[in-house]
């Protein structure tokens, strides 16, 4: 404990005394991180988009005209059965032609000649979906299946769904990987500059005798300071602008589904503290490993 503090004290004299290089590395730090978590946000409000989406999913089994009660019960115990499926309902073709005029809004006059009794449109099975993947494994089972007809062939838009999902996280990763080396790479040489500056000094302690381990905690330290202080300065940042843009969107007609401010407050300051603590300290420890032999 004793030698934590002392080494603590250290790294803070350290800091004050190359004002200039310490100011420097935080605004660096903070800049980086900054644009962390305005990938972060944005990343995050993709996300809930797409699983918005992915929720929605529904699709259709168009039914024969002449199935028997007890087909239609098979055909719905057999739809319930499937892994990921989470409601479902029998709409009427009365029903699927009243919705179908109402989702067709001011041009249902292309309507005109159909009408109840001549209605075109079958009884079906609407399906909700837990996952987007469910629609193959519901269109799988029910092939071939007495009483149906078809099933909505959404397998196409599904997948689309499925890849764009898939895309997005995938490059959240690489912009994220991304990310964490720029700032070690600013970390690294920043730390460099200091170990330069002191490079006397550690020549002295390593002929006196001082360990490796010894000459490396007090830039470790260091290089965790700039890197929380520049974490808490772009995260009170980000939160400042988040505020404001969440306000003036959702008071906005183009209202959207965005991630509230006290959802950032408790998910992401911790990140970005975390984060500014971790990336200091690896680069700090990259300089020294790399950059002196010590």
């Amino acid at each position: 404990m004793q030698k934590i503090k002392m080494f603590t004290l250290d790294a803070l004299k350290s800091l004050k005394r190359n004002k200039t290089i310490t100011l420097a590395s935080i605004v660096t730090v903070s800049a980086t991180l900054f644009i962390f978590g305005v990938f972060l946000l944005v990343a995050q409000t993709i996300n809930m988009g797409v699983e918005s989406v992915e929720s929605k999913v529904e699709i259709k089994a168009y039914l024969n005209d002449g199935i028997t009660s007890t087909e239609q019960s098979n055909v719905e115990t057999i739809i319930n059965a499937v892994e990921g499926v989470k409601e479902v309902y029998y709409e009427t073709k009365e029903e699927a032609f009243e919705n179908f005029k109402e989702r067709l809004g001011e041009d249902n006059s292309i309507l005109t000649g159909f009408s109840e009794d001549r209605n075109p449109l079958p009884n079906s099975f609407v399906i909700s979906l837990e996952e987007p993947e469910a629609a193959m494994r519901v269109e799988d089972a029910l092939t071939g299946v007495r009483g149906v007809e078809d099933v909505g062939n959404e397998r196409e838009t599904v997948e689309k769904i499925i890849g764009l999902a898939r895309l997005i996280r995938s490059m959240g990763v690489v912009i994220f990987i991304i990310l964490v080396l720029v700032s070690l790479f600013l970390i690294s040489n920043t730390i460099k500059l200091t170990v330069y500056s002191r490079r006397r000094e550690i020549g002295i302690m390593k002929f006196v005798g001082a360990t490796d381990w010894f000459i490396r905690w007090p830039f470790i330290i260091e290089g965790m300071i700039m890197g929380l202080v520049g974490g808490v300065i772009a995260f009170g940042v980000v939160y400042s602008a988040y505020r404001v843009i969440y306000a003036d969107v959702t008071q906005s007609m183009f209202y959207a589904e965005l991630v509230t401010p006290q959802y950032v407050l408790q998910n992401f300051s911790w990140q970005f503290g975390v984060t500014g603590l971790v990336i200091g300290a690896l680069g700090s420890f990259i300089a020294l490993k790399r950059f002196l032999d010590v």
